[in-house]
């Protein structure tokens, strides 16, 4: 169907508003950050798996959330648990989206970012905390990192731990796996760990 002059000229008002809220916005941010007001910054990133949302407190990335998750869900419970001063400043997230970018592209193998753990603490922390050490294309079961942490009958809490980290991708919960070799839960679905497992293995 063809659209009518009215229709165009509807169109382009919607688009020059929704780039004057985006400039708004960003100016808002930047006055936030100056005056110390904004606690938890976020922005999307598109990638292979879906787009995901990336929220970032002073310390670091406190939470990464993928396509299949509620987002304003997840900027609620953050409101709550950490601040509800958040806002959308895709410019200080900036580092975190290009190292994404990168991990995706086969160029980036460990991420740099500061990342900030606070959404998780104690069985879980320690759990969350060793994930970090597995490194790119390797997997431990379960069951060896309940080992690692000292708790080797643990392995549905360590299990627990994965489905629940806060930051995934970041810390390669995915590097997880049952012993007979299955994925396991996984926040971001089967098939995110899945991608994610063979991009890996072909690097």
């Amino acid at each position: 169907m063809n659209e009518t002059w009215p229709d165009r000229i509807t169109s382009a008002l919607e688009v020059g508003m929704e780039a004057e809220l985006e400039r708004l916005a960003a100016s808002l941010a930047t006055t936030a950050g100056a005056e110390g007001i904004l606690d938890l910054a976020y922005r999307t990133v598109s990638s292979p798996i879906g787009e995901l949302l990336l929220v970032a407190s002073e310390r670091g990335i406190v939470r990464l959330a993928f396509e299949n998750e509620d987002r304003d869900a997840v900027l609620a419970e953050l409101a709550t648990k950490v601040s509800p001063r958040i806002l959308a400043a895709p410019e200080r997230l900036e580092p975190a989206a290009r190292e994404l970018g990168e991990y995706f592209a086969g160029t980036r193998r460990a991420f740099d970012v500061p990342i900030d753990l606070s959404l998780t603490r104690g069985f879980r922390g320690e759990v969350v905390e060793f994930l970090r050490s597995i490194e790119f294309g390797h997997t431990r079961s379960y069951a060896e990192v309940a080992g690692a942490v000292g708790n080797p009958g643990a392995v549905r809490a360590v299990g627990t731990a994965c489905a629940t980290n806060p930051v995934p991708l970041f810390v390669p919960c995915h590097r997880v796996v049952r012993s007979d070799g299955t994925f396991g839960a996984y926040r971001g679905g089967h098939e995110a760990k899945g991608y994610l497992l063979a991009m890996e293995a072909a690097a």
